[in-house]
Formats: C-alpha cells, sequence, structure tokens
C-alpha cells in the first residue's frame, strides 16, 4: 500500500463540546467512513503541531473556529499488514459565535448532536460509540510554552499530561 505519506500515518481529530454539551460531528463522503457520522479529522502537515493540526481541521470540515482543551487518546493500528495508521484525539471547546459551514468536497453534513443519541445513531462510527463512555476528567491537559533547551532546536514545543 504505497501513498505519499510513507508506511507511518500521524493524523488528529477534535471532539469538540458545545456549551451546551452536544458534540460536532460530520458525515464523510469517502474512505473506510463515508456515510457515517464521526469527528472531523485529517493529517498533520509538516511545520504543525498535533494540536495545530486539530485546529485547522475541524476549521477546514465544519468552519467552527476551536481552541485545544486537552488530549483525550491516541487510536492506532496497522492496515494490511503494513501502514501504521495513527490519530491523537483531541478534546476542543469552540470559539463563540460561530456557524456551521460544511466542506462539501469532503462532508455529505455536520452537525452538533446530542452523544448519546449520536452513539446510538445506525450511520454512528465505533469510535463515537466509545468516545461516549470517556469521563469529564480523563483528557491530558495542554502545557504550552516549555523549553526543553535551545539545543534542540524546537520552534514549537507543547506537553499533554
Amino acid at each position: 500500500m504505497e501513498s505519499k505519506r510513507g508506511k507511518v500515518w500521524l493524523a488528529v481529530s477534535g471532539l469538540v463540546i458545545s456549551p451546551e454539551g452536544k458534540w460536532l460531528l460530520v458525515k464523510k463522503k469517502y474512505g473506510g467512513l463515508k456515510g457515517k457520522w464521526s469527528l472531523p479529522a485529517g493529517f498533520v502537515n509538516p511545520g504543525e503541531t498535533a494540536d495545530e493540526a486539530a485546529v485547522r481541521e475541524v476549521k477546514e470540515e465544519t468552519g467552527i473556529a476551536s481552541r485545544p482543551v486537552g488530549m483525550i487518546g491516541l487510536r492506532t493500528g496497522v492496515i494490511r499488514g503494513e501502514v501504521s495508521d495513527n490519530m491523537i484525539l483531541f478534546l476542543m471547546a469552540p470559539e463563540k459565535g460561530q456557524s456551521i459551514t460544511v466542506q462539501e468536497s469532503e462532508l455529505m453534513d455536520v452537525q452538533f448532536m446530542d452523544p448519546g443519541e449520536a452513539a446510538v445513531h445506525e450511520d454512528a462510527s465505533i469510535l463515537l460509540k466509545y468516545l461516549t463512555e470517556l469521563n469529564e476528567g480523563a483528557a491530558k491537559q495542554l502545557i504550552d510554552g516549555v523549553n526543553p533547551g535551545d539545543h534542540f532546536g524546537y520552534s514549537a514545543y507543547k506537553l499533554f499530561l
């Protein structure tokens, strides 16, 4: 399985929760999640941190600006015995006063949905079903502004602990 991303993939997704407790979900037009409700997601680009990629992907797919609150997990697997497929899941908070814009080239629909209803929906991804069991304190908090030493040459360095 050849890909422009090589054989180790790093993706991100953002679980954006509204002040009313609803989740921002997308319905994909392509791939393994075609026709399924899932989280906004995509690959990390060169020169960005994983949390920056999550912010970018949520905005590109849904039009909703958000900020990372913490990291909630990692989905990792191997496709056909050769591609390491990894996705970091972030808990995100939406910025105020926005409306949804669907990225029509990739998505059928975008909605804020009640998580309990979304999890039992016939078109829910398996990940959504597991995420509804997540407890409130599960997110690892963002620690920014850390300098591990100038000799490393980091232009960005963040911890989620």
